[in-house]
C-alpha cells in the first residue's frame, strides 16, 4: 500500500475515530490500573489507533503458536504511543508534522530547534513512551516500544517486528 493512501486511509480514521464501550472493555481486560492511566491520558485518535493496532496483533498471533506471549503483545500495543500523551495535537497539526518530518526534514529540524514541541514528540514519542512504561515496572515493554519505530535490524525480536508491521497496517 502507497504511503499516501496510507496516510489518507489514516487521516479519515482520525476523523470518525470512536471509542465504543467494547472498546474500553477490551482494555480493561487486557490492561491494569496503572497500564489503563496511561491508556487513557492518549487522545481518543491515538486511543482509537491504538486499539487498531491491538485487534490487528490479534489476528496475527494464533493463540499458543509461534512462542510469542500474545497478552504481552496486546499489552505494547495498546501503550505504543503512549508517549504522545502529554502533548495532544489537533489533526492538522499532526497533518503538517507529518508532511514537513517526511518531506522537508532540514526544515523540520529548524523547527524542532526553534521549539516546535510537535515535531520533537513525533519523533520521540517510543522513547518518551518507555520511560513511562519503565516507571511502573513494564521493562519489557519498554524495551520493544522504544524501538518501534526505529530501522529493523536483524536482532530484533518477533514481537517487535509484528508490532512494527501492526502499527504500520493503521
Amino acid at each position: 500500500m502507497s504511503w499516501i493512501f496510507k496516510r489518507v486511509k489514516q487521516f479519515y480514521r482520525a476523523l470518525t475515530a470512536e471509542i465504543s464501550v467494547d472498546d474500553e472493555k477490551y482494555v480493561m481486560t487486557h490492561l491494569n490500573a496503572k497500564e489503563q492511566k496511561l491508556f487513557f491520558a492518549l487522545s481518543e485518535i491515538d486511543q482509537y489507533h491504538s486499539l487498531r493496532v491491538a485487534y490487528t496483533i490479534e489476528r496475527l498471533v494464533i493463540v499458543g503458536k509461534q512462542g510469542i506471549d500474545r497478552e504481552f503483545l496486546i499489552r505494547c500495543a495498546l501503550l505504543h504511543d503512549i508517549g504522545k500523551a502529554d502533548y495532544k495535537l489537533t489533526i492538522r497539526k499532526k497533518i503538517f508534522t507529518v508532511l514537513v518530518t517526511t518531506f522537508a526534514p532540514k526544515l523540520a529540524d529548524e523547527l524542532e530547534l526553534k521549539g516546535d514541541r510537535s515535531i520533537y514528540i513525533y519523533r520521540n514519542h517510543a522513547g518518551i513512551g518507555a520511560q513511562k512504561l519503565q516507571r511502573i515496572g513494564l521493562f519489557e515493554e519498554a524495551k520493544v516500544i522504544a524501538r518501534h519505530h526505529s530501522p529493523p535490524r536483524e536482532d530484533d525480536s518477533r514481537e517487535l517486528k509484528l508490532l512494527r508491521l501492526a502499527d504500520d497496517e493503521n
